[in-house]
């Protein structure tokens, strides 16, 4: 057998970014991190702060707080940022609906966040699962309110926006993820402006339905590409923003080409706030759920005051 240890290595990706202090957390050891483990394995349900690798799984855990995701663990596409499992999924599980509602009940929430994979390989590419669980959650928890992360539902976009718009969540969220430029590579089974479009067809079909939509940062964009989709999302009448660090999850995923200081993420979001955004968080840890229920009440009052305004 010939010894390779020697021979020349075939050169790989740059080696990853030291994280700055800013960005590091403590790992999960609370006994409600835990509660929240069981309770989630118990009632068989997914979530997005595991397979997402989230940072902020030990704070939010601990307060029971957790992101549901529905429509199993396997996702039809393959971002280059994204520490969620691609491939065939499974069937989809007729109590996911139940359970996600028996959850919320049991961790006393008052507000919800409900994703879910890609699940490009069904007719409706999942619509009618959140139906089902906004829904069943109407109907078990009805004090809580609901907010949605959905796909951009390819090919079928506004049926699926219809339906689940006429089962009225709180919260319609869509994140773009990044900027148009660097759509080919990390996210090439999407589309930047048909993600746009699904953002519009929300508020099209109902004003009322909150609409919120984020980005990564550290990825490689350009401020003022920033700035582009600030506006973008703005032209869309999207009501919250949120900004966050992209950290990378294995080697196999895109690079982290700059560690945003948290002065930047202050700065994007003072620019954010003055572009009419109802609601903006942006620091290096904001994650599309992370505080969702604080942001939700917040958003609600400034929609009121400046309707009061208006009508003033």
């Amino acid at each position: 057998m010939n010894d390779l240890s020697s021979a020349p290595q075939p050169e790989g990706k740059p080696e990853r970014k030291r994280k700055p202090d800013w960005i590091r957390v403590k790992a999960p050891v609370s006994k409600g991190y835990h509660e929240t483990r069981k309770l989630m394995r118990d009632l068989k349900l997914n979530t997005v702060c595991e397979e997402a690798a989230c940072p902020n799984i030990g704070e939010c855990w601990d307060k029971k707080h957790a992101t549901v995701m529905i429509l199993g663990d396997v996702c039809t596409r393959a971002c280059a940022f994204c520490n969620v499992k691609t491939g065939m999924p499974r069937i989809v599980d007729p109590m996911e609906p139940e359970n996600v509602a028996v959850a919320a009940g049991e961790m006393g929430l008052k507000h919800i966040v409900v994703t879910s994979v890609d699940r490009d390989d069904l007719p409706d590419g999942g619509a009618g699962q959140f139906v089902k669980v906004i829904k069943a959650l109407r109907r078990e928890t009805p004090d809580t309110t609901i907010e949605i992360l959905t796909p951009d539902f390819r090919g079928k976009m506004r049926p699926a926006v219809e339906a689940i718009c006429e089962a009225g969540p709180d919260v319609y969220n869509h994140n773009l993820e990044t900027v148009p430029r660097l759509y080919p590579t990390i996210r090439p089974g999407a589309r930047y402006y048909a993600s746009l479009r699904l953002l519009e067809e929300v508020k099209s079909h109902d004003p009322m339905i909150f609409t919120k939509s984020g980005i990564m940062l550290g990825l490689g964009e350009q401020r003022l590409e920033v700035h582009q989709v600030m506006d973008d999302m703005r032209s869309a009448d999207v009501d919250f923003m949120t900004m966050g660090q992209y950290l990378q999850p294995t080697p196999k995923h895109a690079n982290v080409e700059e560690f945003v200081t948290p002065k930047a993420f202050d700065a994007y979001g003072a620019i954010a706030r003055a572009k009419g955004f109802l609601q903006v968080a942006s620091t290096p840890l904001t994650r599309s759920s992370y505080h969702a229920g604080d942001d939700f009440a917040q958003m609600k009052a400034a929609r009121e005051a400046k309707l009061a305004k208006q009508n003033a």
